[in-house]
């Protein structure tokens, strides 16, 4: 796996001192070894590579990496160039149509985001081929909380927004009040008329930003 090398380095370092993470890190290079895994290895930290911790202005979280060929590359919701649009990310886009006025485009390659200060981190970060899931409870959420409390330490604005029930669970996480937690159903075809439509969080995510001074996010991803 790629190593992150940034300024998420030295908050999270003391993680990988940690058993859990030995454990995990010889779990995860097994398995890549063994079985087929997502995103590709050097993808795996691409949510904290493309998304430098000073620069975080917005956490969407997701669950765990899509797991069909083609799809996963680190960023929760996001799918390379090319790959269809997931259901849940087109319900992100009807949602953000609704809101914020931006046409649905032809892609679901969300790196535009996480480059503005929009952070796309899944709760776990590797999944075998055809198994969604399959990497949950192997130590990843350990980390991943561990990088949430990092954000929560954050003496700066920054916004949450926690889709569905996996991820409103880390919201007793959250309680600096500079900071702005917004919950919603997930954006699934399941889950999304039970009120992630009309959840308006694009729109108070960047009226928050503009009322502490701060660049709001150009949500519109351009067509390819």
């Amino acid at each position: 796996m790629a190593a992150i090398d940034n300024d998420w380095l030295e908050p999270l370092s003391p993680e990988f001192k940690k058993s859990y993470y030995r454990e995990l890190y010889k779990k995860v290079r097994q398995e890549y070894s063994t079985k087929v895994v997502f995103p590709p290895a050097d993808d795996v930290f691409n949510a904290f590579r493309l998304t430098p911790l000073k620069d975080v202005k917005v956490l969407i979280l997701g669950q765990d990496p899509y797991h069909e060929p083609g799809q996963a590359h680190g960023l929760s919701f996001s799918v390379k160039p090319g790959i269809e649009i997931p259901p849940s990310l087109l319900n992100i886009y009807k949602e953000l149509h609704d809101d914020q006025g931006c046409y649905i485009p032809n892609n679901g390659y969300l790196e535009k985001w996480a480059r503005q200060g929009v952070m796309l981190l899944n709760t776990v970060l590797t999944v075998r081929n055809h198994q969604a899931n399959s990497h949950k409870g192997i130590g990843w959420e350990e980390f991943t909380d561990a990088a949430i409390r990092v954000l929560n330490e954050q003496d700066r604005p920054i916004v949450y927004m926690l889709w569905g029930k996996p991820a409103q669970s880390k919201q007793e996480m959250l309680n600096n009040t500079k900071h702005l937690v917004l919950t919603a159903p997930h954006p699934s075809p399941l889950s999304a008329y039970r009120g992630f439509f009309g959840c308006r969080h694009f729109g108070r995510a960047n009226e928050f930003l503009k009322s502490n001074g701060l660049k709001e996010i150009d949500w519109q991803i351009e067509d390819i």
